[in-house]
C-alpha cells in the first residue's frame, strides 16, 4: 500500500493498493487522473519524496486497512461497477470472511468492507 506522509500529520490514503497472489503476480488498484478506478497488472513501486509536499511511502499492508482481515484468503469473486461514459467506478472483492469494496471518490481511493 502507499500513503502520503506530510510532516507530523497522520498519513493520508491509501493512494495505491497492490494485491499479490500466491504466484507473486501483482494487481495494482488506484485512481487515475480522470478520477476513475484503475486496476492493472503492475508490481509495487518504490516510495518517493516530493520536497516540501512530503513523501509517498510504500509498505506492506497493516491492520489499518480493509484488506488486513483477509490476508492469505482466496478471492471467491470479483464484481466491477462501471459507467460507459466515465469508466470503472468500483471493484468489490469477495473473500470467505467478507468483502472489500474499492472505489474512487473525488479522485481519492476509498476502501470499505462488509
Amino acid at each position: 500500500m502507499s500513503w502520503h506522509l506530510y510532516g507530523t500529520e497522520p498519513p493520508s490514503g491509501p493512494l495505491d493498493v497492490w494485491l499479490i497472489d500466491s504466484a507473486e503476480v501483482s494487481t495494482h488498484v488506484t485512481t487515475g487522473s480522470d478520477w476513475c478506478l484503475t486496476v492493472e497488472p503492475s508490481p509495487p513501486y518504490e516510495g518517493y519524496g516530493m520536497a516540501e509536499m512530503g513523501r509517498v511511502e510504500v509498505a506492506p499492508i497493516n491492520g489499518e486497512t480493509r484488506f488486513a482481515d483477509h490476508l492469505g484468503e482466496t478471492v471467491l469473486a470479483v464484481r466491477e461497477e462501471a459507467d460507459p461514459d466515465t469508466g470503472r467506478l468500483a471493484l468489490e472483492i469477495t473473500f470467505g470472511s467478507g468483502r472489500v469494496r474499492c472505489d474512487a471518490w473525488a479522485g481519492d481511493l476509498r476502501l470499505s468492507g462488509k
